[in-house]
Parts: C-alpha cells; sequence; structure tokens
C-alpha cells in the first residue's frame, strides 16, 4: 500500500486485509502501525466483521508489545490524518498520559526488534474465513 511503506524487516504481521509494522518516525521503542491494505477513510466506513478483525488483530499485536517490551501499558491512538484507516500502537514506559506523546520523533532503521514481538503474536486469524 503506498500510504504506508515500510521496510520489509519492519511488518510484524501480514495479511490480504491488513499489516502491523514497527513505525520508521517512532515516538517509543516499540512504536507499531496498524493498517488497513484498502482505502477507507474512516472506522465508520468498515463493514462489522471488518472492523472487528482489525480491533482483534490491534488487541494481539497490542499484548504481543506488552509481552516483548514488559511494559504495563501501550496506548492505542486513532487518528484519520491520512483518510486511511490505520492506529499508532505506543508503548508507555515511565512517562503517563499526554506526556507519552510529546517525545520527540526518532527515525528508526534497526528493526531488529519485530522478530522478538512476532513471536508474541498470538491471535491474528481472520474470523471470516
Amino acid at each position: 500500500m503506498e500510504k504506508f511503506k515500510t521496510a520489509k524487516e519492519a511488518i510484524l504481521y501480514e495479511d490480504e486485509i491488513l499489516f502491523a509494522f514497527l513505525a520508521k518516525h517512532s515516538i517509543a521503542e516499540g512504536h507499531t502501525i496498524v493498517a488497513l491494505k484498502k482505502e477507507v477513510s474512516d472506522l465508520s466506513k468498515l463493514q462489522d466483521r471488518d472492523y472487528d478483525y482489525l480491533m482483534d488483530t490491534v488487541f494481539a499485536v497490542r499484548n504481543a508489545l506488552m509481552l516483548s517490551l514488559k511494559v504495563k501499558k501501550v496506548y492505542l491512538v486513532y487518528m484519520d490524518e491520512t483518510k486511511q484507516v490505520h492506529w499508532h500502537l505506543i508503548p508507555r514506559y515511565e512517562e503517563k498520559g499526554f506526556d507519552a506523546f510529546k517525545k520527540e520523533q526518532q527515525i528508526v532503521e534497526d528493526f531488529s526488534l519485530a522478530e522478538k514481538i512476532k513471536k508474541n503474536i498470538k491471535f491474528i486469524k481472520d474470523p471470516r474465513f
């Protein structure tokens, strides 16, 4: 998908519907994006089954981040600035609330963390099939 180009080694999960990957412009170690492949401008335009699958995947990736990074909280942030449905999953370390979002973006070039996270993704099965 053109809007979300990423390095192959950054991909945590991918199927024909969506993919999850470590963010290249990250505000925290493990900052991840889960995005639909099909162009959909807003969550409200998704069919129920597609929304459920997206959210099940977001939760599975969130749980894998918590386990892999040993954090107690991962913020789920939905913003539609790109007019493409996607979630940012941002691990919370020491900071709380909006302070987690005040950190300066770092450009990530080493995606070796992806392998560790992939091993902890437990769900990901499209219930529609």
